[in-house]
């Protein structure tokens, strides 16, 4: 059920991403790229259910950290399912823009050694540090999301692939 619930909102989200790259942009926006890369089909399918796609497909700029399906699939058994239910609609959103900062931040844009805080779509404040273990974000959960893959560019701004679901609700303490 979940692996067809996936494909075809992924489908889904693709079809619409496709008309909108037709229609006379000449570069990606962040939903095409997502919707083009199968690490990230859990992430579609909730921006599709959620009703996301047209936001994160506009001019921006937009910052996402983006989790890879393999950090969906840590999250407790049923969360997930839970999250793509009609009716988790507003708390869906609400993890997703949390991924989302309304500005372009690129990996070099960070100081080494320092912790800073952005504000995420969402209203909350996300703390994002760059050290020897590369950038990482904090929750306030207690343990870090570390960006894997960093700096992919879209037309609307730019997407870090993060190994962790981070989520909202916790208060980070950023320094």
């Amino acid at each position: 059920m979940k692996t067809f619930l996936k494909t075809t909102l992924a489908a889904t989200a693709f079809a619409a991403a496709a008309g909108a790259a037709h229609a006379g942009s000449h570069s990606q926006s962040i939903v095409d790229i997502a919707a083009g890369d199968d690490r990230f089909e859990t992430l579609v399918a909730a921006v599709t259910a959620a009703g996301l796609g047209e936001t994160l497909a506009g001019e921006g700029p937009f910052t996402v950290f983006a989790p890879t399906d393999d950090a969906f699939d840590a999250l407790p058994a049923g969360t997930v399912e839970n999250l793509l239910k009609p009716e988790m609609k507003g708390d869906l959103t609400n993890v997703l823009m949390y991924h989302v900062v309304p500005s372009k931040v690129m990996s070099g844009d960070i100081a080494a050694g320092t912790m800073g805080a952005d504000t995420a779509l969402d209203g909350a404040k996300v703390c994002v540090t760059k050290g020897d273990d590369g950038v990482m974000l904090d929750d306030g959960s207690g343990s870090m999301a570390k960006v894997v893959i960093a700096d992919i560019e879209a037309s609307n701004g730019v997407i870090h692939v993060i190994d962790k679901v981070i989520l909202p609700g916790n208060d980070p303490s950023c320094m």
